[in-house]
């Protein structure tokens, strides 16, 4: 699941990455007030950490979500991406405990797992990227067969007064048991800011607001959070 992304992966969208001649590792986290992701509530205000290692445009990340409600389900989602020039792809495990609390279970229509592959190119006006689940738990309701749920993103960078801004629209393109959609939806159109917010001469805070429409469920959600970069 996660964001982060968001969307999506390794450290900031694996659309916006640039290949790396060297060997680079990264931790970050995200403290944001409600936990949105496509679309979808999936929980409280939330801490998201994020570590990385990158070499040469391919990149190994781990992330995760902790709510500060208990109730709340618990995530750890692995990723797998390389990415050259624009072009970005890869492969996401995505595992949280509300299906099952053990990790290394795998039995399909138990499992916490989803493995989702994705593919995604970086316009410079234009992110558009597209993701398929084509393992794990991925069942329809009515007669259990896999409906590889799959997710369209395209989104738009912008400048306006001296902040980064992102307008957003996600659909979901057929019958998806993971987004619960009975056919085509649009389930996430998104205006998202952030602005660094200077601490020290050699410190910032990237601190950002992000309003996000669902139409497929009629919510609108309001999320604002900040980045802690460690390196």
């Amino acid at each position: 699941m996660m964001k982060w992304i968001l969307a999506l992966l390794c450290v900031v969208s694996p659309l916006t990455m640039q290949a790396q001649d060297s060997l680079t590792v990264g931790l970050k986290a995200d403290i944001v007030n409600q936990y949105i992701w496509r679309g979808q509530n999936l929980g409280h205000a939330s801490l998201q950490p994020e570590m990385s290692v990158s070499w040469k445009g391919l990149c190994l990340a781990a992330s995760g979500s902790t709510s500060i409600d208990s109730e709340d389900f618990r995530e750890v989602d692995l990723t797998l991406a390389y990415t050259t020039g624009g072009l970005s792809m890869g492969v996401v495990d995505y595992w949280s405990d509300d299906c099952d609390p053990r990790y290394f279970y795998y039995k399909t229509s138990e499992t916490g797992h989803t493995f989702e592959g994705f593919i995604g190119y970086d316009f410079g006006f234009l992110n558009a990227s597209w993701q398929t689940i084509f393992a794990g738990n991925d069942l329809s309701a009515d007669d259990g067969k896999r409906t590889y749920s799959s997710y369209l993103q395209l989104a738009a960078p912008f400048r306006l007064a001296n902040c980064n801004w992102e307008a957003c629209v996600g659909m979901v393109p057929w019958k998806a048991a993971y987004y619960g959609t009975k056919g085509f939806e649009v389930t996430n159109v998104s205006l998202a800011v952030t602005k660094d917010i200077r601490i020290t001469d050699s410190f910032s805070l990237p601190v950002y607001g992000r309003m996000i429409a669902n139409p497929a469920t009629q919510h609108l959600y309001f999320v604002a959070g900040f980045t802690l970069k460690v390196f």
